[in-house]
């Protein structure tokens, strides 16, 4: 299965872990293991269609 991350929600991510590490040195890093971790675990989950897997993520 090939997972394709959109350059807007790229950015997106980027935002994200630039706002947390601005919070706390190391965080912004934190933030991107966690939704690379949930990503990478789609590969497992059975498929809601053919084209579509979804999941639960932890809030941020």
């Amino acid at each position: 299965m090939k997972i394709e991350i959109l350059i807007s929600a790229q950015q997106d991510l980027s935002d994200g872990a630039s706002f947390y590490e601005r919070i706390e040195k190391g965080l912004g890093t934190y933030f991107l293991d966690a939704l690379f971790s949930d990503i990478d675990s789609l590969m497992i989950l059975t498929p809601y269609d053919q084209n579509l897997r979804c999941t639960c993520t932890s809030a941020w």
